[in-house]
């Protein structure tokens, strides 16, 4: 199966949903993006290695990472293989001594190591298919900037509350792109899920 790589683009809060926060994956030289849902501490870890702060004490990923480092463990990539249920499997590709060893991990905290390592970030076109949002032709696809390092972004949204199961698909796919335009990926998640669940039936 081909591996499609992916870049972390931003971090995203929902204003609407309290401790609510999604990282934004972009198809590298693609127009979709792949949010996925995170903790509060896990956006924390990927937006401080994002952004190359040095914490006073070392925060449970860079323990991690220089335990690897000591250890003379490499991370070569990360892999989101899998999407059950709406969540997110991963693996760590690490090679040690010549032997290459995957290790299951939680997305968030995959994500969180492969800023520390610089390695790459890969998906399958399934999950992609079935999870990702299409970018609006006019904006930027991933890797298209100029900036060699993402941003860890904040946004909010301007989407309405209403109930999204009383709106028709149309409506919904209305809504999304509004909400894709706030970079509210939080919220966008819910919507493209509603609409999935309608198309499943």
């Amino acid at each position: 199966m081909k591996k499609i790589e992916l870049e972390i683009v931003a971090l995203s809060h929902s204003v609407t949903q309290t401790h609510s926060y999604a990282v934004v994956l972009g198809e590298v030289n693609g127009l979709r993006r792949l949010p996925i849902v995170i903790g509060g501490f896990e956006a924390q870890a990927i937006a401080v290695a994002l952004e190359r702060m040095q914490p006073s004490r070392p925060l449970t990923h860079d323990l991690f990472a220089n335990f690897m480092t000591t250890f003379n463990i490499e991370l070569l990539e990360v892999i989101i293989y899998k999407l059950e249920e709406g969540i997110f499997f991963a693996r760590l590709v690490c090679r040690h001594e010549g032997e290459v060893v995957e290790i299951d991990s939680r997305t968030s905290d995959a994500l969180a190591m492969a800023v520390r390592a610089n390695c790459h970030i890969y998906t399958y076109e399934n999950i992609l298919e079935t999870a990702g949002l299409y970018l609006d032709q006019s904006e930027p696809a991933a890797g298209a900037t100029d900036d060699a390092s993402p941003k860890a972004t904040v946004s909010s949204t301007a989407a309405s509350d209403a109930d999204l199961k009383n709106l028709n698909l149309e409506e919904l796919n209305t809504l999304l792109q509004q909400v894709l335009e706030q970079e509210d990926y939080v919220r966008a998640i819910n919507i493209r899920d509603e609409i999935n669940s309608r198309k499943d039936k």
